[in-house]
């Protein structure tokens, strides 16, 4: 048995040898099938927070591009590139209190074998302070005046109070809580929701706070002044547009006025409306725009003092249609040779327009032709061209739409006798 365990020792060397031997060889096979690389990971890196106690808050940015080096195989490259989130950098803040603290930066891959060869930064500055809150009223302030004969009455916040919370130095730096309403030229009433903004002593926004609620709800009534009173504009019509012509519209600007007596009995008695002195349509062919003085009653006044409003009426005239029977065909462009035979020689139109032009209507504002140029003997059926003398007129159909053209050798001429 000795002699057995004295055989065995004395292998013991050159078997150790013989597998070292092979882990290398295995080490220097995989190393040339898949060599290892030392690569900055290409993505950015944002800092992760952990540890940090509840009652505390940091206040300085962390920084968002950590450099980091790694030395792994082709392989794991490949792994750690298609993979989301496989680097991290990482700062444990447990145990840390209020105050400026230096911290490690912890650097950690969910790949396997990975080597971290460098990164930086090494540590983290940080800034913690006391989380706190408080309660702090909200104060609306207004813009501007309603309209002219309006007036605005306390406005009502859905809340008057709203929670600052943040680190300590801010929440204390802030002295008010503000809401702006705008109300330039108001005259219905207002139902709004406003921001709100935590401003210090000098009117400046105090960031890295959050306000609770983030807007408050504004009703605001506005409503007229005693003696005032917003009346429509009714414009008076008469007479009539020309024959053959029709008001297509009318249209008054502004639409309303503002009207204030010193009686405000008077105003109150008004139908609801004003108008406007007599409109006369006699003769009108075109649009016109004209300036009208408003019929006030005595004692009323429109605020502003402006008495007079823009009427704009529309004229157009009324729409017809005219049959127009045995037109000739006027034939241009045929060579001197040859012989147009037509079938039927005259066409009926029928014409569409206004109707104080279709009563004008003369021989010579038509007139129909059918270019022949370049045609050679043969027939044909073509469309003849209908051209009008006339404004708005337009030819709706012609009767029939084509004419069956004939084109012949000309006669020779006969001698004169």
């Amino acid at each position: 048995m000795p002699s057995r365990f004295r055989k065995f020792t004395k292998v013991i060397p050159s078997l150790l040898t013989a597998i070292f031997l092979a882990i290398t060889v295995w080490i220097i096979a995989v190393t040339a099938s898949d060599p290892t690389e030392d690569r900055v990971y290409p993505r950015s890196i944002a800092v992760e927070v952990i540890g940090l106690d509840t009652k505390l808050v940091m206040v300085n940015d962390m920084p968002n591009n950590i450099a980091v080096t790694l030395n792994a195989p082709q392989s794991v490259w490949s792994e750690l590139l298609r993979q989301q989130s496989p680097v991290r950098a990482v700062i444990d803040l447990s145990g840390l209190g209020a105050g400026e603290h230096t911290v490690d930066l912890q650097i950690q891959v969910s790949a396997r074998p990975v080597q971290v060869v460098s990164y930086s930064p090494k540590t983290i500055d940080v800034v913690l302070e006391s989380f706190a809150s408080r309660s702090v009223p909200i104060n609306l302030i207004r813009k501007g005046d309603p309209a002219v004969g309006y007036q605005a009455k306390p406005p009502v916040l859905s809340v008057t109070n709203a929670t600052v919370s943040g680190p300590i130095s801010q929440v204390n730096s802030v002295k008010e809580v503000r809401a702006t309403l705008d109300i330039t030229q108001a005259y219905t009433n207002i139902s709004r929701s406003l921001d709100l903004k935590a401003l210090d002593e000098n009117e400046r926004v105090v960031t890295d706070v959050t306000i609770t609620p983030a807007q408050v709800t504004v009703e605001q009534e506005i409503t007229q002044r005693y003696g005032y009173r917003n009346v429509i504009v009714s414009v008076q019509v008469e007479g009539k547009v020309a024959e053959g012509y029709r008001m297509t519209n009318i249209s008054v600007f502004p639409l309303a006025v503002t009207v204030f007596s010193a009686n405000p009995s008077i105003v109150n008695d008004l139908p609801g409306y004003v108008q406007t002195e007599p409109l006369q349509l006699n003769g009108l062919k075109d649009d016109v725009d004209v300036s009208l003085q408003l019929d006030l009653p005595e004692g009323v006044s429109v605020v502003g003092d402006k008495t007079t409003v823009l009427v704009r009426v529309s004229i157009a005239a009324v729409q017809s249609s005219l049959p127009v029977a045995n037109i000739p065909i006027e034939v241009i462009g045929l060579a001197p040779d040859l012989k147009a035979v037509l079938s039927p020689e005259m066409v009926t139109l029928i014409l569409s327009g206004p109707l104080p032009e279709l009563d004008r209507i003369q021989a010579g504002d038509i007139r129909v032709t059918l270019d022949l140029t370049d045609y050679k003997i043969g027939t044909y059926q073509l469309e003849p061209v209908v051209e009008l003398m006339l404004g708005e007129t337009v030819v709706t159909s012609v009767q029939p739409a084509l004419i069956d053209v004939q084109i012949i050798k000309a006669p020779p001429a006969t001698p004169a006798g």
